[in-house]
């Protein structure tokens, strides 16, 4: 049987195998016949592969410049045209998280007040994007410029530092919820933790540094028994993924405070409701569930106890977020070094009055005047926790801090916005 060599070469005399064989090292030789002559061929093969990735990263960059929501002239106008003051000892504030629920109330009170307010979000779509594309709408029809983009990107948030000098940062984006911490606990690290990390550090870098007002939540203290929470109290047993990486957030910031010389101030929001919601809060789900004819699942706590939340309306959110702008006090760093100690403070916002979910669920019926079919359940192990309870004592002294709404009156104006913004009219649809 032929060896594979003779297929290959089929049989001849033995001479030309032989000159064969001796021609192809003679090509081989002329090739390599040295250890320099391989080395320069090895380089040329280097050279060669470098050059053709440093193409492909051109055209990539390039790409991606072309293809980006932001950046020119024309923008970094109607940034500066956004920013502008209009009211003397006014602020520019940069709002992250502007077409969310409180984002979007903050910077039109802002605006209004002469202020000037650019805003940047990412419209994911953790809820419905197009409740945030309409909050949009309200804010542009007001002359606030929103910059859709993610917080993580460094080199946009040092793009905006560049164009305005802000002399605050309205800190609100974030990964809110949770329950959805257990479906996707990478999302509340990207957004709460690194993309916290990132405004900081541009933040700390711009000169003058602006005045950091950012959200924390009253999730931070976790399974704290003790009542009302005070912002003294221990905080350091959180019940869910997303109360660590708030908890996370309040040591971050005071590291920068301490190392860079940002001001900042924390604030605990409590149960926030209202027109303009976010659909992952119960108070709206039930409102949705309650009009289409659906059950809603109430939750009880232990030994059957009803769970009982501080909710606390929108426009008592608002005042404590503009009081802590107004009295946040000045940075004292510069180009990133420290010239001296600035502010750091944590306040509860919340409205000092909890109430249960089935009383919440029992206005919600008062208003619709739909009867809502309650299917009551034991609550889960998923993170939340039996009830909260601010004290607000010390932003009442240092804000002038002060909640004017109770539950009934602000789920009134909460369904009346529901109702005309999803076409309802005496329950039904309007078509």
């Amino acid at each position: 049987m032929p060896s594979l060599e003779d297929e290959l070469f089929p049989s001849t005399p033995g001479k030309f195998k032989i000159d064969r064989a001796h021609t192809m090292n003679r090509h081989f030789h002329r090739c390599f016949g040295s250890t320099s002559t391989m080395f320069l061929w090895a380089l040329f093969l280097v050279a060669l592969t470098a050059s053709y990735l440093s193409f492909q990263s051109f055209v990539y960059t390039g790409s991606r410049y072309l293809t980006a929501s932001w950046g020119g002239i024309q923008w970094e106008k109607q940034i500066r045209h956004s920013a502008q003051i209009h009211r003397s000892n006014g602020m520019s504030v940069l709002v992250t998280g502007a077409a969310g629920f409180v984002g979007s109330h903050v910077s039109l009170a802002l605006k209004k007040r002469g202020d000037g307010v650019v805003g940047i979000d990412n419209f994911n779509n953790y809820y419905d994007p197009s409740l945030k594309r309409a909050r949009k709408s309200l804010l542009n029809n007001q002359g606030i410029f929103i910059v859709e983009g993610d917080i993580n990107d460094a080199r946009l948030i040092a793009k905006l530092f560049d164009t305005v000098a802000f002399t605050h940062v309205m800190h609100l984006a974030a990964q809110a919820g949770v329950r959805y911490a257990m479906e996707n606990p990478h999302s509340y690290v990207h957004s709460n933790i690194a993309g916290l990390v990132t405004l900081l550090e541009a933040c700390k870098s711009a000169n003058p540094q602006p005045s950091v007002v950012w959200a924390s939540s009253s999730s931070v203290y976790g399974l704290n028994e003790k009542v009302p929470f005070s912002e003294s109290d221990r905080t350091d047993q959180p019940a869910s993924l997303y109360a660590a990486t708030k908890k996370a957030g309040e040591e971050i910031t005071h590291t920068y405070n301490h190392i860079y010389g940002l001001s900042i101030t924390g604030l605990r929001f409590f149960t926030v409701y209202g027109p303009w919601g976010r659909p992952d809060m119960a108070y709206f789900s039930f409102t949705r569930n309650i009009l289409q004819g659906k059950p809603i699942t109430v939750y009880r706590g232990k030994d059957r106890a009803d769970l009982a939340r501080d909710f606390t309306f929108i426009d008592d959110i608002v005042k404590g977020c503009v009081g802590s702008l107004d009295t946040s006090g000045k940075s004292t760093g510069s180009g990133g070094k420290k010239r001296g100690p600035a502010p750091y403070r944590i306040f509860n916002l919340g409205n000092t009055s909890p109430v249960t979910v089935p009383t919440l669920v029992s206005l919600l019926e008062r208003h619709l005047k739909v009867k809502a079919k309650r299917n009551l359940v034991d609550m889960p192990g998923n993170g939340d926790v039996p009830f909260t309870h601010a004290n607000i004592s010390l932003a009442h002294r240092e804000l002038g801090y002060k909640p004017t709404t109770d539950l009934a009156t602000g789920l009134k104006k909460f369904v009346k916005w529901y109702l005309s913004y999803y076409g309802y009219n005496h329950g039904k649809a309007v078509s």
